[in-house]
C-alpha cells in the first residue's frame, strides 16, 4: 500500500494581506513558515517516512518543502520542480484585495471567478509585466503553454499530466510520496485520486500547512484519507 501526503503550502505574505496570489512568486509569512515546520513534525510523529517530493516552481511551496524536510530530517529525499503543480493562474485579478476588487465589482462576480468550475477571471495582457513569459523559470515553455489566466478546470487539465506522467510512477518506485503545492493544483489531484465531481470540488477546502494523508491500494485508489 502506498501513500500521497498532499501539503498545501503555509500561509504565504499575500495570503495574509488577503491578495490574489496566483502565480506570482510571494513568500512565506512568519506563521507560514512555522505552519511548514509543524507539518514536518506531524508527519515525523506519525512515523511517515515519503521517499520522494514534488513541488511547484513557486517559492512559497518550495519553501514550505524545505522547512518541512529538515523538520523530518528528511532534507535529502529528491525533489522534482514541476510548474503544472503551479497555483491557479488568477490573471489580471493577481496582486489586487480581494475585499477591494468585491467592492470594485461585487461580491457575486468575485464568488464567480474565484468558486465557479470553468470561468476565467479576466486575463492578463500579453504585454503586462506580470506575464509569466517575462519570467527565466518559464524560459523553457512556449506562449501556448503559459497562462494568463485559468479557471480551476483549466488548473485541473493542467495538473493531470504531472500526475499520470509523474507522480502516480513515482509512488509505485517509491511507495510514500509527498507533494507540497498550492490549493487548487492540490484540488486538481484531490479530484483525480477520490474520483469527486465539479460541484464537490469547488466546496473543498485544503489548510494552509496541514498534511494531508491519502493510503492507496496496489492500483493507486484510495482506501483511507486523513489530516494528521
Amino acid at each position: 500500500m502506498g501513500k500521497i501526503i498532499l501539503l498545501r503550502h503555509g500561509q504565504s505574505q499575500w495570503n495574509l494581506e488577503n491578495r490574489f496570489t496566483g502565480w506570482t512568486d510571494v513568500d512565506l509569512s512568519e506563521k507560514g513558515r512555522e505552519e511548514a515546520r509543524q507539518a514536518g513534525e506531524k508527519i515525523l510523529a506519525a512515523g511517515i517516512e515519503p521517499r520522494y517530493f514534488f513541488t511547484s516552481y513557486l517559492k512559497r511551496a518550495i519553501h514550505t518543502l524545505q522547512i518541512a524536510a529538515d523538520a523530518m530530517d528528511r532534507a535529502w529525499v529528491p525533489v522534482v520542480k514541476d510548474w503544472h503543480l503551479n497555483e491557479r493562474h488568477y490573471g489580471a485579478l493577481q496582486g489586487l484585495n480581494k475585499a477591494d476588487t468585491a467592492k470594485k465589482y461585487g461580491d457575486e462576480q468575485v464568488h464567480v471567478w474565484r468558486r465557479s468550475y470553468d470561468v476565467l477571471p479576466p486575463a492578463l495582457a500579453p504585454d503586462d509585466e506580470r506575464n509569466p513569459a517575462r519570467e527565466a523559470k518559464y524560459a523553457s515553455l512556449t506562449a501556448d503553454e503559459l497562462p494568463l489566466a485559468e479557471s480551476l478546470k483549466s488548473t485541473i487539465e493542467r495538473v493531470r499530466p504531472c500526475w499520470e506522467e509523474l507522480i502516480a510512477p513515482a509512488v509505485r518506485l517509491y511507495d510514500t510520496v509527498l507533494v507540497a503545492a498550492h490549493g487548487n493544483s492540490l484540488r486538481g489531484l484531490a479530484m483525480m485520486l477520490l474520483h469527486i465531481s465539479p460541484e464537490e470540488v469547488m466546496k473543498l477546502e485544503i489548510p494552509t500547512g496541514s498534511p494531508w494523508i491519502l493510503e492507496l491500494d496496489d492500483k493507486l485508489h484510495v482506501v483511507k484519507n486523513y489530516y494528521l
